[in-house]
């Protein structure tokens, strides 16, 4: 563009027939048009539609509605870290890179082979926030006990999915909603019908008998003793299969703990014993205790011993099965 403008400069100014005033006219409008024409010959900012395949697309997720709001998880997640409820996680099918371990230190002793591999991230209150990053997760699941205060560390992890456990413990709900992120709802919908079929079977073998059988939990830890009310996890199956609980159980909490002068309410048609899982506990010392031997159940021999793991710690559908396996076993069978 610059070399034809002097050209042409360079021929009105040669030629000698054209008087000055013309020129100068001449070059004026040569000069105005040519700036124009450089102006309009400026790159602009474009905007560039870009046909459909020729860029790599977003991966696809779906949006899951939980206890913190709302997160769009993937459609297959293959690296997922469960910060609670873990039996829930592997009932679905899905054996997780990394997981919280129970109070002890560990992962429950019923689940020793489905946990091998899978890498302990804390526990409780003292998760490993570094250790779930080096795992490189797609997907963190948790419960609001756990998740709610760090959730948004976790979400700059990867997406995170907390199930409501501070208004309400439901066992079932936290299926539901892992289930949901897993993309496993299917699954988690057959393990409830299945629970639910095994409770209507123990109700017709019960018959008139269930609802005149007052069951009674108690565990005997090694600091104290402690009987379990409706809320807790073996009182939400109990009254899923709609079996009694004695007048001190009968009440909208978790649990409370009893002293040697409470054992008259340990009182039940059925007493289950929750032993497992402690190196020591009181039992010797209540069930030496004059008051101890004045209770129904104790009478009757429908005393059992049980495993705590199943009966108050694991909330899920496969503890949930235990409970009905002890159910079915001292109260159909014997």
């Amino acid at each position: 563009m610059l070399q034809k403008y002097l050209k042409i400069v360079t021929l009105f100014s040669n030629n000698k027939k054209l008087p000055r005033s013309i020129k100068l006219s001449l070059l004026v409008t040569l000069t105005i048009f040519w700036v124009w024409a450089c102006g309009s010959n400026i790159p602009q900012k474009v905007e560039v539609k870009m046909e459909p395949g020729s860029h790599s697309p977003a991966p696809a997720c779906r949006v899951v509605k939980h206890a913190m709001g709302e997160t769009c998880v993937p459609e297959n997640p293959q690296r997922v870290v469960v910060l609670d409820n873990l039996d829930s996680v592997l009932a679905l099918g899905i054996k997780p890179v990394g997981a919280a371990q129970g109070l002890e230190g560990d992962f429950h002793s019923n689940l020793k082979e489905q946990t091998a591999g899978i890498v302990k991230v804390g526990m409780g209150g003292q998760l490993s926030l570094e250790r779930i990053l080096r795992l490189k997760p797609d997907l963190i699941l948790g419960l609001t006990w756990n998740g709610e205060e760090i959730y948004d560390q976790l979400s700059q992890i990867a997406p995170t999915v907390i199930a409501e456990a501070n208004l309400h413990l439901n066992w079932q709900e936290w299926l539901k909603t892992y289930g949901e992120a897993l993309g496993k709802s299917q699954v988690a919908q057959k393990l409830l019908s299945d629970y639910n079929e095994r409770i209507e079977a123990f109700r017709r073998q019960m018959g008139e008998r269930l609802s005149q059988t007052q069951i009674s939990v108690v565990n005997f830890w090694a600091g104290y003793v402690r009987i379990y009310m409706k809320e807790s996890f073996s009182g939400q199956v109990l009254d899923d299969i709609g079996l009694p609980r004695p007048p001190a159980q009968d009440k909208e909490k978790v649990s409370e703990n009893l002293s040697l002068e409470l054992i008259p309410q340990m009182e039940g048609d059925v007493i289950f014993l929750l032993l497992g899982g402690h190196q020591e506990s009181k039992l010797a010392q209540f069930t030496t205790h004059p008051l101890w031997s004045q209770l129904k159940a104790v009478k009757q021999g429908r005393v059992y011993e049980v495993d705590s793991t199943a009966w108050i710690s694991n909330w899920s559908p496969v503890a949930a099965n235990l409970i009905l396996d002890d159910l079915f076993k001292y109260l159909i069978k014997k």
